[in-house]
């Protein structure tokens, strides 16, 4: 496919894990924060809040909040216990999780799913699609693996913890934290581990020695290759574990999802105050009608 470099690019494409912003606001407000309906809205009030401070911040061109299958089935299958080790989502969050779309969309936000892949793949996807036209992207997320995305185009966005900044993940900030360049972290995942989606690595092999073999050999599979000429225990975890290896390879890479490149889409502040209302989140609303521009609030 032949894509045309867009005049004019600068403002940034922000994408969203949206699981991420709702688990986070749920169990960072407290589920006393009840809406119209006699329901626990925080998490919804928590993601909105985040998702306008970063607006307020860095003006995005667009703002696409991703959603998808919490354990894409070609993961599973690879690996059977893959994100096996993750509680379900209660109840009271995952009637929020019906609803943040709708909400989001009312925002002037897009809200993008997929029932075949996870909400990564579609944020890798969506990066990608946006450094094909010279556009920036920043990728606002609490998993790390998405550093494998990170270019001289694309960021990864941290909330800071106890503060109200942000931190953005660069590609020198990906070398100085793992040692590695960002194309290589689903290979550091692979040796490394990841607890967080039930992957255990090779065994005895952490972050440091993991980011060493890559040095050395280059690539998850140069490291296969030349086990024998590392020490014995490393040697065995390698050559005994190798095609589990290979497998938790697979599983880090993200998949390309067929996604269009978003249009421009400001923020829509009336529209936001009427679904806050709507919800019961009249603090919220007040403050939309308010503000002339997200940098008022």
């Amino acid at each position: 496919m032949h894509v045309t470099t867009l005049p004019g690019v600068s403002a940034p494409l922000l994408v969203v894990d949206g699981p991420f912003v709702l688990y986070r606001s749920f169990f960072a407000l407290p589920d006393s924060i009840h809406g119209s309906q006699g329901r626990p809205v925080n998490a919804l009030l928590g993601a909105v809040n985040i998702l306008i401070r970063v607006a307020a911040d860095r003006s995005p061109r667009a703002i696409v909040v991703c959603f998808g299958a919490e354990a894409a089935d070609y993961r599973v299958e690879l690996y059977e216990p893959y994100h096996a080790d993750r509680p379900p989502v209660p109840d009271d969050l995952d009637w929020q999780f019906e609803r943040a779309g709708e909400l989001f969309e009312a925002f002037g936000w897009s809200a993008l799913g997929s029932e075949d892949l996870e909400a990564d793949d579609l944020l890798g996807s969506l990066a990608s699609v946006e450094s094909e036209v010279g556009g920036n992207t920043l990728i606002l997320t609490g998993d790390r693996d998405m550093y494998q995305c990170v270019s001289d185009r694309v960021s990864v966005m941290y909330l800071k913890q106890g503060t109200s900044g942000f931190e953005e993940v660069d590609p020198a900030e990906v070398q100085k934290r793992y040692g590695i360049p960002s194309a290589l972290v689903p290979d550091f995942i692979a040796l490394r581990g990841d607890p967080s989606d039930s992957l255990p690595g090779a065994p005895g092999i952490g972050p440091k020695t993991a980011a060493e073999l890559l040095k050395r050999h280059g690539s998850l599979e140069g490291v296969i290759q030349g086990a024998s000429s590392e020490r014995p225990r490393v040697a065995a975890a390698l050559t005994e574990h190798a095609d589990e290896l290979r497998r938790f390879r697979e599983i880090a890479t993200l998949r390309t999802a067929p996604v269009e490149r978003p249009p421009d889409a400001p923020t829509d502040l009336k529209g936001g105050a009427e679904a806050a209302r709507r919800y019961g989140m009249n603090r919220l609303a007040e403050r939309l009608e308010k503000a002339q521009t997200v940098a008022d609030l």
